[in-house]
């Protein structure tokens, strides 16, 4: 019932085109598309699961949902095909075998990657309570899994259990919260490292980062950096925090008080016409257009 993705994070979206989206609830199925839904009022036993609803969903010929602040915790298994991701960081193929954890609260679009072919996955709405958070607030949205089959199997079985016995619509369920429980995130040492200096990052965008620095911090050469951080979150070092710098710019414009200059200062550029350069090549308009869209927006 949701949105897309293939590989572990491999962006297949140019990352500078994405940001700046305005994110709005939205869902489109082509007549194609066919799903099967499992709701409290016919399997009661979610409650106990904290499983809000769930679906089978056979999708074809075009396929979207976009959320911008969900109330529950959204989970893919892809058992066929393949959808596409968008999230504010960065935009992923979703592949077979995979699941895709997307945390309440966070805005997101998936869709059908191919309108030719079928993509066929379950979705799950999970409710925002400590019995997911630990899996739904995991930092790669999509995760090879190698119980996509056996999910598809159970929540098939449970669907053709409606009506029938609450006994075996309960061991089913059980046995599905149990493999989207154990699902292995596996982060290496060297992952964490880089996930917890992308994180400083974030925090001191001011300050002169260059690939070789971070590199030397996580104990890397600047080529295995590029690797896990692509792995992570779908791009580059450089182009991640260029994505970093550039939402927080847009963010900040619309600050009137803060002028451009200050802006480009705040964000570590300390020449604005360079800070000027890179917001319009990665918005396609320059920051005083940019600010000017949005006061005529107000």
């Amino acid at each position: 019932m949701f949105q897309r993705n293939e590989n572990l994070c491999k962006s297949v979206i140019d990352v500078k085109t994405q940001p700046s989206r305005k994110w709005k609830d939205d869902v489109f199925l082509a007549p194609e598309c066919r799903e099967r839904f499992l709701v409290l009022s016919d399997v009661p036993e979610m409650k106990q699961f904290d499983i809000f609803m769930a679906g089978l969903a056979q999708l074809k010929n075009g396929y979207v949902v976009e959320r911008t602040s969900p109330d529950v915790h959204t989970v893919l298994v892809t058992l066929e095909g393949a959808g596409v991701l968008t999230t504010p960081e960065c935009t992923l193929e979703i592949g077979i075998n995979t699941v895709t954890f997307l945390p309440a609260g966070k805005p997101f679009r998936f869709e059908l990657n191919d309108q030719s072919k079928p993509w066929n996955m379950v979705w799950l709405l999970l409710n925002n309570v400590e019995r997911w958070n630990s899996v739904a607030k995991s930092y790669r949205p999509v995760i090879n899994f190698d119980s996509a089959e056996s999910v598809w199997s159970l929540t098939s079985l449970i669907h053709k259990e409606i009506d029938g016995r609450s006994a075996f619509r309960t061991m089913m369920l059980s046995e599905l919260v149990k493999l989207l429980s154990n699902v292995e995130i596996d982060l290496s040492d060297t992952q964490m490292r880089v996930l917890s200096m992308l994180n400083t990052m974030e925090s001191q965008l001011h300050l002169d980062w260059s690939v070789t620095d971070i590199a030397a911090s996580v104990f890397l050469s600047t080529e295995q950096l590029n690797r896990v951080v692509k792995q992570i979150v779908g791009m580059t070092p450089r182009e991640y925090l260029i994505s970093l710098r550039m939402k927080k710019a847009a963010d900040l414009l619309g600050n009137k008080d803060w002028s451009i200059k200050m802006i480009a200062l705040r964000l570590g550029y300390q020449d604005p016409n360079n800070f000027t350069h890179r917001f319009r090549k990665f918005y396609g308009i320059s920051p005083r257009r940019y600010r000017d869209s949005l006061n005529l927006n107000s």
